[in-house]
């Protein structure tokens, strides 16, 4: 037995344990200040520290590194740590990870230290929060903001966090304490827990999702199959609901390779008619046959396409969220007229499919969180013949499959990033018909009112202009929000010019 193999409640004794935080994020400070909280002896090593974390550090007790990381310093190996908690930045390959798995240091992510002391906070039966895991290509947060909103219409105390921006360490120790945490986990952090050994320290969900999987962060897996895997490890230990997309054959592929509980059952969702203990949809309407004792001869209706419609939520990618989220929530107990209700008052975030306006005929729509070629693939479909923005830093993904595919049915594409070559060269290949432009940044002092012009030289009464860049932001802008609002700055100043700032922005406006 190792020092570490007693660690898994927040009532053992972690008083001493010397350890190591990689990263001062938002994720590696809840790391730091758990700890701190629990008695450890905490060494903070970071690359920089935002002026507030650096400040806090020392007023809880957490000694801080700042420097270069292309080699082990000289202070994390004095530190001698036990155990090292990595924030998911930190990829496998990564010179101090390199270094603490060639020296044998055990190496945990946010996620385990959660889930090792989840019982902070109890329920009134006596029993820590269940928790939902949600991952997948694309579509987790929305999944993970659906999901807590129905669990809470139903009568739950459920919190969305992890990857979604709120540490799952912070829902842990909220002193209100949740029946549900519904946490979203990237492939990244999934790869750190697939390091967890101990069986007490391995995360057992009551329900999991896998939405989808795509090719993305091949830079930090080094391949798609170390992607996948990763990503597959969402299903481990699952006790009530594996959910997996009909879909996606590498979801299903999955589940059925899963060490789950016995008796955890695999649930499917797809816009199709679905089978016994699925979800999906008939003639218009969201039904549930997985979840009710008659379901080889009933179904239950959960909403209907055109509800969805009134509140922006009909575009098939959504759709399919709604579906695996209602799926989670009816794996915790929650009834078809509390996920409805839920539905109702339920708005996307903003970047995702939004409208930010229309004016002439023309619609604008900002889907600047499609960061990649599935996501970007979606928001096509749901917008058919849609003028195409494109572009931005490609991660080292193949961007020629979406262009084949979609390409030719975009009226126009105009065409941004550092990585236009490859873009380019995959429309002279399959879709050479396709006006294309090219807005190069280093000659266009703003990116997006340069996007606004060439647009509307090809579009008319009827048309959509869709930014949907396939492609991460930070080559152009600081985030992908960033580069929503940029979009719709220009697009609102361009219509305000030209109408005298009089036109529709109405966020539930028709969509596809």
């Amino acid at each position: 037995m190792t020092r570490l193999d007693p660690l898994t409640s927040w009532h053992a004794d972690w008083r001493g344990l010397r350890v190591a935080v990689l990263g001062l994020g938002v994720t590696g400070f809840s790391v730091a200040d758990t700890l701190a909280e629990l008695g450890a002896d905490v060494l903070v090593v970071t690359e920089r520290a935002e002026e507030e974390y650096a400040r806090l550090l020392p007023v809880i007790g957490v000694a801080l590194h700042t420097g270069p990381l292309d080699t082990v310093p000289a202070e994390l190996r004095a530190h001698d740590p036990e155990v090292i908690i990595a924030s998911p930045g930190f990829a496998p390959t990564h010179p101090v990870i390199a270094w603490a798995t060639e020296a044998g240091v055990p190496l945990w992510g946010d996620i385990e230290l959660a889930w090792r002391v989840r019982d902070k906070v109890l329920r009134a039966d006596g029993t820590p929060a269940d928790w939902i895991l949600i991952t997948g290509t694309n579509g987790k947060t929305t999944t993970t903001q659906l999901t807590a909103t129905m669990l809470r219409e139903g009568g739950l105390r459920a919190a969305p966090c992890g990857n979604i921006g709120v540490p799952v360490l912070d829902a842990v120790r909220d002193p209100a304490g949740f029946d549900a945490l519904v946490v979203e986990v990237s492939s990244h952090q999934l790869w750190y827990l697939g390091l967890t050994q101990h069986a007490d320290a391995q995360v057992s969900p009551l329900a999991s999702v896998c939405l989808n999987l795509a090719a993305d962060h091949l830079e930090w897996h080094g391949s798609f199959e170390a992607y996948r895997d990763a990503k597959a490890l969402v299903y481990r230990n699952t006790r009530v609901a594996c959910v997996y997309n009909k879909a996606d054959d590498a979801t299903r592929r999955m589940v059925e390779d899963a060490d789950v509980v016995e008796g955890a059952r695999a649930v499917g969702f797809d816009l199709g008619v679905p089978g016994p203990s699925d979800l999906g949809v008939i003639e218009g309407i969201l039904v549930d046959r997985a979840f009710l004792e008659e379901r080889r001869t009933s179904a239950l209706e959960i909403t209907t396409v055109a509800e969805l419609a009134e509140a922006g939520l009909s575009a098939p990618h959504v759709v399919a969220n709604i579906l695996a989220a209602s799926a989670l929530a009816r794996a915790a107990g929650v009834e078809p007229a509390d996920i409805r209700a839920a539905l109702r008052a339920f708005r996307l975030d903003a970047h995702r499919i939004e409208i930010v306006a229309v004016a002439d005929g023309i619609t604008w729509v900002d889907d600047s969180k499609a960061t990649n070629p599935h996501a970007a693939a979606s928001s096509l479909t749901a917008f058919p013949g849609a003028i195409w923005v494109v572009g931005g830093l490609l991660k080292g993904v193949d961007i020629s499959e979406l262009v084949a595919s979609r390409g030719p049915g975009a009226k126009a594409v105009v065409v941004i990033g550092v990585d236009r070559d490859p873009i380019t060269a995959a429309f002279a290949r399959h879709a050479p018909d396709v006006p294309l432009f090219e807005v190069d940044h280093a000659e266009t002092e703003d990116v997006m009112a340069r996007v606004v012009e060439l647009a509307l030289e090809v579009a008319r009464d009827g048309d959509v202009v869709l930014l949907a860049p396939a492609a991460a932001s930070f080559d152009q802008f600081s985030s992908y929000a960033d580069r929503g609002r940029s979009f719709a700055r220009a697009v609102q100043d361009q219509i305000g010019r030209d109408h005298g700032g009089e036109y529709d922005t109405d966020p539930t406006g028709p969509r596809a």
